[in-house]
């Protein structure tokens, strides 16, 4: 099989002859792969990853002035702005990478006054431009996925706050509605346009899990994040009935993978360790589900040996064995404190290992 054939038939478990591999890597270790290898291609070239990401879909937004104009607060030299307007002032140099997030919509009281927000339109001429794209990495034998992550949760959150998010949505308030439901409709929009251009994946996402408990409680994500999680990949799925979905959360969401799977997603990640029992989920799930990550980046990545990498890489993988349905992978980023011997150890054990 070609990368991509095997990639594909590993998420539709329906067999796998080899353990691709898939990584993260925060700028310092960036520099530190190149340091250590000598080589100026992307790294993900470099270790072969099966799945590549398209461009985004070209996209208009308001200008930066427009955007710092709905924050009471001065921000500081060097913020940027992202697709939304959320404002990331840049951190010390001890935070290394990490910003301070700011929310344009925080304290707004008035629905009127929401509704005069700046949200982005994109440009769906870009379509066949991305088929172009799908096309070419389909012909380099790589599997084409679209990013749509910070699907519906996240982007409003990121635009009003969490907490004034969370009290709109406890008291049914119309903010709420409206804010969810214009996030849903551009990601809806976006969906539709991946599954056109022929993408093969699309990697949706939303974080509604803590360490040991979920975001909120089940009952408020079904009112009003389930249904709209629904509508995005339907709106896949009426173009492309064949495209997998990869629904990336973080932390402990075992409550909400039957709700998962009922809003048609295909694969879950990251599915970290330190908050839920893997091999539990995949003895549960694993018949209706796939799996993508499972390599703990709080635990074994940064504070493990090679050897504990290698172990665990090979327990997560004969979890699923031949029939596929697991793609092992660090659950997030890897950070500066992970060992560079730690990421060889994971390459390793992928190639090493057979179904």
């Amino acid at each position: 099989m070609t990368n991509r054939e095997n990639v594909l038939s590993l998420f539709r478990r329906t067999g796998v002859e080899r353990a691709p591999v898939d990584f993260q890597l925060c700028p310092h270790l960036e520099s530190v792969y190149r340091e250590r290898t000598g080589s100026a291609i992307p790294y993900w070239e470099y270790f072969d990853f099966p799945m590549r990401f398209l461009p985004g879909l070209p996209c208009s937004r308001a200008d930066d002035a427009a955007f710092a104009a709905w924050y009471p607060e001065p921000l500081r030299p060097g913020t940027g702005f992202d697709l939304f307007g959320v404002a990331h002032e840049p951190g010390s140099a001890a935070a290394m990478h990490m910003t301070r997030m700011r929310h344009p919509l925080a304290g707004v009281d008035s629905l009127d006054r929401m509704r005069e927000f700046p949200f982005p339109s994109f440009d769906f001429g870009g379509i066949p431009d991305l088929r172009l794209a799908a096309d070419a990495l389909h012909a380099a034998g790589c599997a084409s996925m679209f990013g749509l992550t910070c699907t519906i949760w996240e982007t409003a959150w990121y635009l009003r706050s969490m907490e004034d998010l969370m009290v709109d949505m406890i008291q049914e308030d119309p903010k709420a509605e409206f804010l969810l439901d214009r996030v849903t409709d551009l990601a809806c929009l976006r969906a539709d346009a991946a599954a056109e251009a022929g993408a093969d994946l699309l990697f949706l996402g939303d974080d509604v899990g803590m360490q040991r408990t979920l975001l909120m409680s089940r009952e408020l994500y079904r009112t009003w994040l389930l249904p709209r999680l629904t509508r995005v990949i339907a709106a896949a799925r009426a173009k492309k009935p064949d495209i997998l979905v990869m629904y990336h959360s973080c932390g402990f969401v075992e409550p909400l993978v039957g709700d998962f799977l009922e809003a048609g997603i295909d694969i879950l990640d990251p599915v970290q360790p330190e908050c839920m029992d893997v091999a539990a989920l995949h003895a549960a799930y694993g018949d209706r589900l796939s799996f993508h990550g499972t390599l703990g980046t709080q635990t074994t990545m940064p504070f493990g040996t090679p050897d504990d990498v290698r172990r665990t890489v090979r327990r997560s993988l004969d979890l699923a064995g031949a029939a596929g349905g697991m793609f092992c992978a660090p659950t997030h980023m890897l950070e500066p404190e992970v060992p560079w011997e730690n990421v060889l150890a994971y390459v390793e054990a992928c190639r090493d290992w057979r179904p």
